[in-house]
């Protein structure tokens, strides 16, 4: 008996360790019988789903299935680079985009004149820091108790209307830098391009003076009623106010790749150049590749679709619609890195800005709301601080509050599309506005106990977002574009 296990374990090459369990005695002897019996063992031992059934224990990796959308998605779109190819030839020039030189001139001037108002507001707080020192020294001199509170009182109210003249004089010069700017780019900057920039830069310095004016204006209320006040952040401690109200402070705020103003920013020890240059670089290659697909593949698609449009073809305006949402997005999405990414990260590292959140992972967006709270935190931080908080602050319900964001948000997207190609349709607005039935629809998903809500509120921002609104809003401001010029160097009518 001995010598037959003996020979059993050495046709196995292996024998079963002196002391062993009855299991592992019963898994060789189980390979013994299936090297002697191939036909016989057995395969169906134990129930089990398949893999793709609900039932399955463990969801399986898709990994595979991602690698094949991604091939397919680079076999698609080169056989549309192909087809452009052969249909139209090479279309990128570098002299592919014509400007006027006027264009150029009144560009240099905005972008020289627009960041004066920033200083116009800072002599504006000058003056209102003095007043706000003047009546700190009068309340200290007030030595007796018994009047000191009444002391305080009156100056509380000479406060309040000072606050008014001051919220008058920033409101003023806000407004003449925003108007301004719109009226130059509307009826005198013909180039689009061009005047998207100067309108953007305008926008942003404007924020920028507000969040200035409205901060400061609670620093100065804490100065002098501090008892009432809600506690300043520690951080603050390091450059109470007035001691912010210098050229130095506010020239950094003017320079920080934020909209929202802070005394005191978290800054980092030294400038890494090697970093910037890479950043650099990155802007560059993304600038370059909005460049060449805009003008090798959206513009000819744009007006392939004009007589669409214009006959109200719908079937051909989807079909449009659809072919370029491709396009749209890949431009989206490089001037997103480019700009977020890149840019941003490049001008922090040079001021030494140390809070570098200019995004969150908008892509995996269950809904719209955490979209829009975390692909544009510049945007959405000055929102929730100067409109949201303070309203909702003051009483007003959580929906009206939100309501009223979408609304600003929807006239400042107007002026950064509709100013620029002197077309105020309302396109743009509109879009911001229908996100608060889409923020209604995706919000009660985000709260299914399955991930199949957060699924499909994944898919209704991608369709709705860059499959539909991104696509169809350049079509129609586009043929908005032609039917009132034609041209982006010669205003003409279009026929």
């Amino acid at each position: 008996m001995s010598s037959g296990n003996n020979a059993m374990n050495g046709r196995t090459g292996r024998s079963p360790l002196p002391g062993s369990s009855p299991r592992l005695s019963q898994e060789f002897a189980k390979e013994d019988v299936q090297k002697k019996y191939k036909h016989a063992f057995v395969i169906h031992a134990k129930r089990r789903t398949s893999c793709l059934s609900r039932e399955s224990e463990s969801t399986p990796s898709f990994l595979g299935f991602r690698n094949l959308m991604v091939l397919m998605l680079v076999v698609s779109n080169l056989r549309l680079v192909l087809e452009n190819f052969k249909k139209y030839g090479v279309l990128v020039t570098l002299s592919g985009h014509e400007y006027r030189h006027q264009d150029v001139l009144l560009g240099w001037i905005l972008y020289l004149l627009v960041p004066c108002h920033l200083f116009v507001a800072y002599i504006i707080e000058s003056v209102a820091a003095r007043q706000a020192k003047a009546a700190v020294a009068r309340i200290k001199r007030n030595d007796d108790p018994r009047t000191r509170s009444q002391s305080q009182q009156r100056e509380r109210r000479t406060f309040e209307i000072t606050w008014t003249i001051i919220a008058l004089a920033h409101g003023v010069n806000a407004t003449l830098n925003l108007c301004i700017a719109t009226t130059v780019v509307y009826y005198h900057i013909h180039h689009p391009g061009i005047g998207t920039i100067c309108e953007l830069h305008a926008v942003i310095v404007w924020l920028k003076a507000c969040s200035y004016a409205l901060t400061n204006r609670d620093l100065r209320h804490a100065l002098l009623d501090p008892a009432v006040s809600v506690p300043l952040p520690d951080l603050y401690k390091s450059c109470p106010y007035p001691n912010n109200i210098t050229l130095g402070n506010l020239s950094y705020f003017w320079w920080a790749p934020t909209l929202v103003y802070q005394p005191v920013y978290p800054r980092t020890e030294k400038i890494r150049w090697d970093f910037v240059l890479k950043r650099l670089l990155e802007t560059i290659i993304g600038i370059l590749l909005i460049w060449i697909l805009s003008a090798q593949y959206a513009i000819p698609l744009l007006q392939n679709s004009l007589e669409m449009v214009s006959t109200l073809n719908l079937a051909a305006i989807v079909e449009r619609t659809l072919k370029l949402s491709t396009i749209s997005l890949a431009c989206w999405l490089a001037g997103f890195f480019a700009l977020f990414q890149a840019f941003l990260n490049a001008l922090a590292e040079v001021m030494r800005f140390g809070d570098r959140e200019f995004y969150s992972d908008w892509w995996n967006s269950s809904s719209l709301r955490s979209y829009w709270s975390s692909w544009n935190k510049p945007v959405f931080h000055f929102m929730r601080r100067h409109i949201y908080a303070p309203l909702v602050g003051r009483g007003c319900p959580k929906v009206v509050a939100q309501i009223a964001v979408f609304l600003f948000s929807g006239v400042l997207h107007e002026l950064l599309v509709g100013v620029p190609t002197h077309n105020i349709i309302g396109v743009a607005f509109a879009g911001m506005v229908f996100q608060l039935p889409l923020v209604a629809i995706t919000d009660p998903l985000t709260k299914m106990e399955s991930s199949n809500g957060r699924t499909l509120g994944n898919v209704i921002f991608w369709v709705s977002f860059c499959l539909v609104g991104q696509p169809l809003a350049a079509l129609l401001y586009y043929f908005a574009w032609q039917a009132k010029y034609g041209s982006v160097i010669t205003p003409r009518l279009w026929s």
